[in-house]
């Protein structure tokens, strides 16, 4: 397999790289800042689904080396409201046939996820949801703590532990897959397209006319637009600033880690709120386990010891198997949280500037799916009705989206 361009390079075309790393040209109908998973995917589907390809897609850094590079790759639809379960369904079955779409391998594996459930509350709550993904067409079931077992032999499902096992939600077709590839596959269709992939760019401000932005200032010059897209993620709060937007967001770090490599010994994903933290396996064989949101407002992206600690101890509670396991690397990412933990797409109050943020610790999952609706939202200058819900708007008139129930333990 090619490898991609090295962050920073400024190299002509040549065949051993995946896409072109162009100067960029004097302006472009959409430009979209943000060179993550949704900006690639909003790229790609604008070329897909739509026909438009003069595009640029700005990236401060290097392609997909912000949050696309420092999540844990989980992948589910098994959330609450309608709304959610909506746009998160309509990724997963995106992500089922992404392979063929993008012609690139992306290791989607469908292992499935249990929700654990230690208290009497959690049973009431996760059976809800299970009921609630049902009316919604969404695949779910309740387990008993045996049928856990029988799932994930290494939990610890003993009636005598701190937190025990009563019982976990299960969505079998949820999984994960390999972030990087799925960068590489968006950013080299994308870049056939004849779209522009433009790394080290930072945006340092925009051009405003009126009601509508005109231009994005940029660290590699001015870049004239006719629609704008922000796909920043926690550093969207930022960029609105400068046009004067003030939105609902907090910026927090979000601590991942990984172990050395083991042989294959867990089948799916565990995620538990209550001793909060999930882990995974992944395909080279290392352990990936994350927690929730530091609680403190920053955008620092490294570990720190003391919420190491609690996953370690959280983790061989719910695994007494991963014991003698050791730590290999620590990161964090930077996540932009709304006060519903649901995202914010679409209209800003500038006529041709669209905005998809507020996606917390779910937007890899939606990382298809999101770039699906934005590409449609910018083409047709209307809200894809998957997206409608999560407008702006919603925290003035109050209908709210509250996922922090389903999200609470971060992915």
């Amino acid at each position: 397999m090619t490898t991609p361009q090295p962050p920073g390079a400024h190299l002509p075309d040549h065949p051993d790289f995946l896409w072109r790393n162009p100067e960029p040209k004097r302006g472009y109908d959409v430009v979209i800042v943000g060179g993550g998973g949704h900006g690639l995917a909003t790229a790609h589907y604008l070329a897909r689904n739509h026909g438009i390809t003069n595009v640029a897609v700005l990236e401060r850094g290097w392609l997909a080396g912000g949050n696309m590079a420092r999540n844990t790759t989980l992948i589910r639809s098994n959330y609450l409201w309608d709304a959610s379960a909506a746009i998160y369904e309509h990724a997963l079955k995106l992500w089922e046939g992404l392979e063929d779409d993008l012609g690139y391998p992306i290791l989607f594996s469908q292992r499935g996820v249990l929700n654990l459930a230690h208290t009497e509350q959690d049973v009431r709550d996760s059976v809800r949801r299970v009921e609630a993904n049902k009316l919604n067409g969404i695949d779910a079931e309740w387990l008993s703590p045996d049928e856990v077992a029988k799932v994930c032999p290494i939990v610890n499902v003993s009636g005598d532990i701190r937190y025990p096992v009563l019982g976990a939600t299960y969505q079998p077709r949820a999984g994960i897959a390999k972030h990087d590839y799925v960068a590489w596959g968006f950013a080299r269709r994308a870049d056939e397209a004849g779209i522009d992939l433009i790394q080290d760019c930072e945006v340092t401000g925009f051009t405003v006319d009126g009601d509508r932005v005109t231009g994005v200032r940029t660290s590699r010059g001015d870049i004239a637009c006719g629609t704008v897209a922000l796909c920043a993620a926690g550093h969207t709060s930022v960029l609105l600033d400068q046009l004067g937007v003030r939105a609902p967001l907090q910026s927090h770090p979000l601590q991942a880690l990984v172990s050395e490599l083991l042989e294959p010994v867990h089948p799916t994903i565990v995620m538990s709120n209550a001793v909060h933290v999930y882990v995974s396996q992944a395909h080279k064989g290392e352990l990936v386990m994350g927690a929730g949101v530091d609680s403190y407002n920053g955008y620092g992206q490294r570990g720190a010891f003391h919420i190491i600690e609690r996953q370690m101890a959280a983790a061989v509670e719910l695994f007494p198997v991963f014991a003698r396991a050791h730590l290999l690397r620590s990161w964090a990412g930077i996540v932009d949280v709304t006060p519903d933990a649901s995202p914010i797409v679409g209209r800003t109050p500038y006529d041709n500037v669209y905005l998809n943020c507020g996606w917390g610790t779910g937007g890899f999952k939606a990382t298809p799916g999101l770039g699906w609706c934005l590409a449609d939202t910018i083409a047709n200058g209307e809200p894809h009705p998957y997206v409608e819900p999560f407008g702006l708007d919603r925290f003035v008139t109050g209908a709210l989206v509250d996922e922090h129930g389903a999200a609470a333990v971060a992915h």
